[in-house]
């Protein structure tokens, strides 16, 4: 089969020709349809983050939202089906056994395997995965639409259900990108009203397509007072990756308004203890989600509610991809078909 590998941060992804996997008993292996390009595959093949790096597997093949059918099982392999479409997310297996775990936080369980970085990911025509851990795709959904879902939509859904966002509350998103779009159509779906936070026109224009009430540019309008005019945000949604989207998204809370960190800046996040206390400021993250959030997230998508705005390449144009991503040139998601 074909693959992209990265053999070491920096580098070129390289093409190459490598043996289709075998499945283990507990094992499904999935022909590869769609697999989505994440901005974390591009942190791993630049070596971003040395916390990660030490346990990334090299050479590896990158890609952890991932979309195919089942073409072979292993003989202990329930649930799954030859020819079902079946999905990998960035969490490929966890031990149930630990204490998170046993408190429905598989994916904070610290003795996880990872998709596409401690192990082979779906930048390939094949993938096996654990058939306790790969998730069915409802058949109304293509596997282009699907695959984002597997990680951008997950990570967003999660942090919005975890927020405990009520109808009628006001959240802000700011950034407008493959995760900010998918965040202003779950929060509508919550049932709040959306402002949409973005530096571009043409990011804003994404965000009023898919239900934002309200926009704001913040490259000519003061953001800050803008939202704060309409009574602040009881959630501020960051799912941009600069600090700066994070200070103005912390100044236009409303008193016991929250800050949900999604997007991950280089730099480390730096707020005021006073104007914490004063506001009664709440500041909650979110990891990626767990099997049971993914699959609440693919729902909501075979329904309408969700749909991932996308663009698709092959294979060979995975570094073509990357250099679009560095030049924060794509709007909404690329995946790759095959």
């Amino acid at each position: 089969m074909k693959a992209a590998f990265l053999k070491q941060p920096m580098e070129p992804l390289r093409i190459e020709e490598t043996e289709i996997p075998e499945p283990a008993p507990d094992e499904v292996l999935i022909k590869v349809e769609a697999s989505g390009v994440c901005h974390s595959d591009l942190h791993l093949a630049n070596g971003d983050w040395p916390r990660l790096m030490k346990i990334v597997k090299l050479p590896l093949i990158l890609g952890h939202e991932v979309v195919g059918r089942v073409v072979k099982r292993g003989d202990r392999v329930s649930g799954l089906d030859l020819g079902d479409r079946a999905g990998v997310a960035w969490v490929h297996w966890t031990c149930g056994e630990c204490e998170v775990c046993k408190e429905g936080l598989e994916n904070l369980c610290p003795a996880q395997t990872i998709t596409g970085a401690t192990v082979d990911g779906g930048y390939a025509e094949y993938i096996k995965a654990k058939t306790s851990h790969a998730t069915k795709v409802p058949e109304g959904l293509s596997p282009e639409e699907a695959a984002p879902l597997f990680c951008a939509g997950v990570t967003v859904y999660r942090a919005i259900k975890n927020s405990l966002i009520e109808p009628g509350q006001r959240v802000a998103v700011f950034g407008v990108g493959g995760l900010g779009h998918l965040a202003v159509q779950i929060a509508k779906a919550f049932g709040a009203e959306v402002t949409a936070v973005d530096i571009t026109d043409e990011k804003l224009d994404l965000a009023r397509r898919h239900g934002a009430d309200h926009t704001i540019n913040s490259a000519s309008t003061n953001a800050v007072k803008k939202v704060r005019e309409m009574g602040g945000a009881h959630f501020a949604i960051v799912t941009a990756s600069a600090k700066a989207a994070y200070d103005t998204a912390f100044r236009s809370l409303r008193p016991r308004g929250t800050l949900v960190v999604v997007g991950l800046p280089a730099e480390d996040l730096t707020f005021n203890a006073n104007a914490m206390s004063s506001g009664e400021v709440r500041i909650i993250a979110s990891s990626v989600g767990t099997r049971e959030d993914l699959r609440e997230v693919l729902d909501l998508a075979a329904r309408g509610k969700v749909k991932c705005e996308i663009e698709t390449r092959r294979l060979d144009q995975i570094n073509e991809v990357f250099d679009q991503m560095r030049r924060a040139q794509i709007t909404g998601r690329l995946v790759l078909t095959f």
